[in-house]
């Protein structure tokens, strides 16, 4: 059934989308007069698709490709798309391709909750803190695929140093300083970094919270691991940096600012290198053991970013662009790549809601003038819950806005229209999906297609997506029928933005079973989704694996296991953790059920201590919403392995789909018993 339209370009035509439809028709001799054709070229062109757009949205490159990609390549292993071409993704940022930048522009702007922190750095300036930054790396002996990490937030300090990273050939990973220790070493440890750059503190919710306890305990464990040098920045001017406290664990420490002013004057150079090369690493969310780090490549990425916000999103050298996000998330890499096509960025860090409560947020976008404004829906869906409005704010002026992207978990229907009524009726409301696994977009923006309620969309130009069955065989995956049924996202055609593989021995293998084990040859993406036949429209409808992803934070219930051995091994003898979305629910939430050892009772003051050992070793947001007894024990499989998405499916009160039998199935009979009781005392369904 097709929904409420809520908007359409006023002017298509003169889109860097149309254009490039155009220059596509003209150079092919094709007749493509509207996005869902363009798309079906895109994808039937794989090749042809991406060498066009390399040309039409611009690479800095010292050699070009030789080819876009072997012919007939599958999805795995991993084609090498542009074999033989040589750059520098930071180099593609700093000196953008096809655009003309003034290099006494502005390029980012820092921002807090502390309105006197805001600052301002030119291009020129950028260019020189990485020219400073990279050279204090090289005399630092930080060369090709080392591994540079950052316990940073937002702000400008982070953009260099993860420029810096890049323009020596080393390989980033970011993790925000809102993480546990657990968290960060579950992480860190595994990529062995040398050189860890950390906050002293950080401004959050009007409070100033040290770092320095965090960092010392990392450190301590990081030096077995590899670490030699960490660089701690002081974004509040705290007055105790923690250096010799740092020094006294055996590695060596600066401060951000001495460090580059003290580091050799040498000119600004970039390691030229092939696309495949390492660029980041970020981490993903699964169900087993640590999260796995998913190694993504220089070309890939830089190509998909400047595919997606000069073509899908408009953005170019008059744009600004705001993704309230942290450094863990992947939408931190994308928002920094719209440097590639000339766009200055605003860095945040802190709560939106602070200082000037649900305004906070609106009034960085008038003040800025902001183009191009990227949040969650659960912002969104906070600021309808309390009727706010910024456009009805005579003190605010949003004419500068163009766009606004949510991301990280469905948009309601009534929220779409509720934005069109909160700020400027002309702005493209998007919402966006992807993920960390390609650190990028299935789901786009597009100015040639209306928006419509509750719908994303579009699926990405050369992203050649489709719905299958769940409960389709391995080996034959069948589409959904009929073709608007609800199903499991997949990826029929290979990307360039591709992971390279996952860091550390077996990577490939961990890969293949993360993608490719469910239906191989398809890249399977862990999305249930539903595609409209009639507008192309596609709706998410949750996770089809066990990954949870309350309030769009991304993370596998393994880590909350881990806490639950850690510290509460001799009371709880197993634990399952899912996610639970309800249609009438605008979130997920986390729902922990915990078997009790012979002899431990569970009660209030447990649920007590379990809230806080998450929230102390991992994050405010990884705190269970909901923690119970699990009276009929935890479902299994018969070789023992916990069925997961069974649980997580019947707490959504969706139809139970699974081809593993179930060892003890009255464990499910009491989670459906659980589920009923808890929709009656929600509300949902009348006693």
């Amino acid at each position: 059934m097709t929904t409420t339209e809520l908007w359409r370009h006023d002017n298509p035509q003169a889109t860097q989308m149309w254009k490039f439809l155009q220059h596509v028709n003209k150079k092919y001799g094709l007749n493509l007069n509207d996005y869902p054709a363009l798309y079906k070229w895109s994808v039937e062109n794989v090749a042809a698709f991406w060498e066009e757009t390399w040309h039409f949205v611009g690479v800095v490159a010292s050699r070009r490709f030789d080819q876009v990609l072997p012919v007939d390549a599958p999805m795995f292993p991993r084609p090498d798309f542009f074999a033989g071409a040589l750059l520098n993704f930071a180099e593609n940022l700093l000196f953008p391709a096809n655009v003309e930048v003034d290099q006494a522009a502005t390029a980012v702007i820092t921002v807090t909750e502390n309105e006197d922190h805001l600052s301002e750095m030119s291009w020129y300036e950028l260019r020189d803190q990485v020219r400073q930054c990279s050279s204090a790396m090289r005399a630092a002996g930080v060369k090709q695929n080392s591994v540079v990490a950052g316990f940073v937030a937002n702000h400008v300090q982070a953009l260099v140093a993860l420029l810096s990273s890049a323009a020596v050939g080393a390989i980033w990973t970011g993790i925000s300083p809102d993480n546990g220790v657990s968290a960060v070493l579950d992480r860190l440890v595994q990529i062995r970094p040398q050189v860890l750059f950390a906050d002293s503190s950080t401004l959050y919710n009007g409070k100033e919270w040290s770092s320095k306890p965090k960092t010392l305990e990392i450190v301590e464990e990081l030096k077995k691991h590899g670490l030699e040098l960490v660089v701690v920045i002081n974004p509040l001017k705290t007055p105790d940096l923690g250096l010799d406290e740092i020094r006294s664990k055996g590695v060596k420490a600066e401060e951000y600012e001495s460090w580059l002013l003290n580091a050799p004057s040498e000119f600004l150079t970039f390691k030229k290198l092939p696309a495949s090369h390492p660029l980041y690493i970020l981490y993903s969310s699964g169900t087993t053991g640590l999260p796995k780090a998913i190694v993504h490549t220089a070309g890939g990425t830089l190509l998909q970013h400047k595919k997606e916000h000069f073509i899908h999103c408009s953005l170019g050298p008059s744009s600004r662009l705001l993704y309230y996000t942290t450094t863990s998330w992947m939408m931190h890499h994308w928002s920094v790549s719209a440097l590639a096509v000339g766009s200055s960025l605003v860095l945040y860090a802190g709560s939106p809601f602070k200082p000037h409560g649900y305004l906070s947020i609106p009034r960085l976008l008038s003040s800025l003038r902001v183009t191009h404004f990227g949040t969650s829906a659960a912002y969104l869906t906070a600021l309808e819950a309390n009727n706010i409005r910024p456009i009805d704010d005579p003190s605010l002026d949003l004419s500068a806005l163009e766009a606004i992207y949510s991301t990280a978990s469905p948009l309601p229907p009534s929220t779409f229209a509720f934005v069109y009524t909160a700020f400027p009726a002309n702005i493209n409301l998007a919402s966006i999906t992807g993920g960390t696994d390609i650190i990028s977009l299935f789901g786009c923006p597009c100015p040639l297609l209306p928006v419509r309620a509750g719908e994303i969309q579009c699926a990405g130009l050369g992203m050649a997506i489709g719905v299958v069955d769940s409960a389709s065989p391995s080996d034959a995956p069948a589409p959904v029928h009929p073709a608007d049924s609800p199903g499991d996202l997949v990826c029929t055609a290979p990307f360039p933005c591709q992971p390279l593989t996952f860091f550390g021995p077996g990577g490939d293998e961990k890969y293949r079973l993360a993608y490719f084990d469910r239906f191989p040859g398809l890249w399977h993406h862990g999305d249930f989704v539903r595609m409209d036949p009639d507008t192309g429209g596609l709706v998410m409808l949750g996770r089809s694996d066990g990954v949870l992803k309350p309030a769009g934070v991304r993370f596998g219930s393994a880590e909350i296991y881990n806490v639950l051995t850690r510290f509460f091994s001799h009371e709880i003898a197993e634990a399952v953790c899912v996610g639970r979305r309800r249609e009438s629910d605008r979130d997920e939430t986390v729902c922990l059920f915990v078997v009790m050892s012979e002899g431990s009772v569970f009660d209030d003051a447990l649920r007590g201590k379990i809230k806080a050992a998450v929230r102390r070793e991992l994050s405010p947001r990884h705190v269970p919403g909901v923690i119970e007894e699990a009276l009929g024990g935890v479902p299994k499989t018969g070789n023992g392995k916990k069925i997961e998405v069974a649980v997580k499916q019947i707490l959504s009160g969706m139809q139970v789909k699974t081809n593993a039998s179930v060892a003890n199935p009255e464990a499910l009979e009491w989670f459906r018993a659980w589920a009923l009781q808890a929709e009656v005392a929600d509300g949902i369904v009348a006693n």
